[in-house]
């Protein structure tokens, strides 16, 4: 969109909140960078440079607002409804796995030579890789210099930095403030807790969170996930150790409250948990397409900015989509449940009663199949998904192909098209699947007059492209099951 100057100029003269992330402005007379609802004087159009991301202007030599905090600005929706090398790789950034693996750990997961990562990524977001992680790395070492009282050098490693000088170095450049001075700035916060860290993730509006937050909790597998003073918490199995999550939804933000066992989990952490709540969706464009079919319209116009409810483990996901096939949400939480217990890993919660992180593919191939309440044909289902996650031959993340994965999924005895395109939507991400055999949508169509057999409801439902996972929630939300309320705190 940063190519499009004159719609860049409108959604900065209007401070339109709906294009935060999608580009930033950097100011050539100041010398800074903003998001375009910045509540700032207007700049000259003369003196606007629209650049792609905060990387981009950073590189350039701009530096943040310190008015409209650029940084913390909702990611961009591109890269959550596509499924090209830049996106994949974006997603990968944003969890941190240059920081971990570097520029050529990176591309070995695309699948690409670093070379070609870094040109496609410096041709479409005006930065590499390198630049990418810098930029974040900023934005986590201000998270924590602001919301805990932790020492500066502490901070400069948990956020990434491989030194002390470098660390204060960029946060000079970026913020143009020394590490002591954004503190005293943000008032001196206290740290909440040894490892806590409380922040807020921003979002687009409108947001409607009943649904995302039903679904959730009404399949929240015991121990490892629960509904706890009117918040959604979690364990998450992070790179460097465990952590919980308690997520509260608020009009104009979900408050996060994270424990970690490492501070330098926080990226992944954060964006996991952003994914999870599908934080980063374009709800405006989204229910502008839906709303065009009348049938569609008045659902959306009840309760729009719905949001797809995802994971923040993959692979967890999987497991547990194959556990439901063909049972209650009451027993599939039952199966799941007895899993974590047997085969997770213990955790320690102080705040809450989680007890456990979801067992890993590799943990979970040691389990006897004999010893699972379930049909033999979904036992074979389960082993045989089980395996595959575990050796390795088939791949769910955030860097995964959508198509191949589906095409891997589809192989597996067992499993059908209703769990290839549930795992589509909530695992991979994927915006357009679309469970078309579903019983809930398939009674929700027939209520709406739409057809209801498969077939037929496919063709119709071709009008709602690529955004049949939004209207998937739309669908369900016409049921009084419990996945459509907000749970009571």
């Amino acid at each position: 969109m940063h190519a499009d100057r004159d719609r860049c100029v409108r959604a900065v003269r209007s401070r339109d909140s709906r294009f935060d992330g999608w580009f930033f402005t950097a100011v050539t007379s100041t010398g800074i960078y903003c998001r375009p609802s910045c509540p700032a004087l207007t700049p000259r159009p003369e003196n606007m440079v629209f650049l792609p991301s905060a990387a981009a202007c950073q590189q350039a030599g701009f530096r943040a607002c310190k008015r409209c905090r650029p940084d913390a600005s909702p990611g961009s929706p591109e890269w959550n409804h596509r499924a090209d090398l830049v996106a994949r790789a974006m997603r990968l950034v944003a969890d941190g796995v240059v920081d971990r693996e570097g520029v050529p750990g990176l591309a070995a997961r695309l699948g690409y030579s670093a070379r070609q990562v870094e040109r496609q990524l410096n041709a479409e977001l005006g930065a590499g890789p390198l630049a990418l992680a810098r930029a974040q790395r900023a934005q986590t070492a201000r998270l924590l210099i602001e919301t805990t009282a932790l020492p500066m050098a502490d901070i400069a490693f948990a956020s990434g930095f491989s030194s002390i000088r470098t660390f204060n170095e960029t946060v000079q450049e970026v913020y143009a403030l020394a590490p002591s001075a954004l503190r005293a700035r943000a008032g001196g916060a206290a740290e909440p807790g040894a490892g806590t860290v409380r922040l807020r993730l921003p979002l687009r509006g409108p947001f409607t969170p009943d649904n995302l937050f039903g679904h959730l909790v009404a399949t929240a597998v015991p121990g490892v996930e629960e509904w706890h003073d009117g918040a959604y918490r979690r364990t998450l199995d992070l790179p460097h150790g465990p952590g919980i999550v308690a997520l509260s939804p608020l009009p104009e933000y979900v408050d996060c409250r994270l424990r970690l066992r490492e501070l330098r989990d926080l990226p992944a952490a954060i964006s996991r948990c952003r994914r999870l709540l599908d934080l980063d969706a374009d709800p405006e464009a989204v229910d502008t397409a839906l709303a065009a079919d009348p049938d569609l319209a008045p659902l959306v116009r009840k309760a729009p900015g719905r949001r797809v409810p995802r994971t923040t483990d993959e692979a967890e996901f999987a497991v547990r989509a194959v556990l439901g096939q063909q049972v209650s949400t009451a027993a599939a939480r039952t199966h799941a449940g007895r899993l974590a217990a047997s085969y997770g890993t213990p955790v320690d919660d102080p705040d809450g009663g989680l007890t456990h992180l979801f067992p890993r593919p590799a943990a979970l191939a040691a389990l006897d199949p004999e010893q699972l309440a379930m049909p033999r044909s979904r036992r074979r289902t389960l082993t045989g998904l089980v395996d595959a996650l575990a050796a390795g031959a088939l791949a769910l993340g955030a860097d995964s192909d959508w198509d191949l994965a589906r095409a891997r999924l589809a192989e597996l005895p067992g499993v059908g098209p209703w769990t290839v395109e549930v795992i589509a939507m909530r695992a991979l991400g994927d915006p357009d699947a679309f469970p078309v055999t579903d019983l809930g949508i398939r009674q929700a169509a027939e209520a709406l007059g739409l057809p209801a057999t498969p077939a037929a409801l496919t063709r119709r439902a071709t009008a709602w492209r690529p955004w049949r996972a939004y209207a998937t929630q739309y669908l369900w939300a016409t049921s009084a099951h419990p996945i459509n309320v907000m749970p009571r705190s």
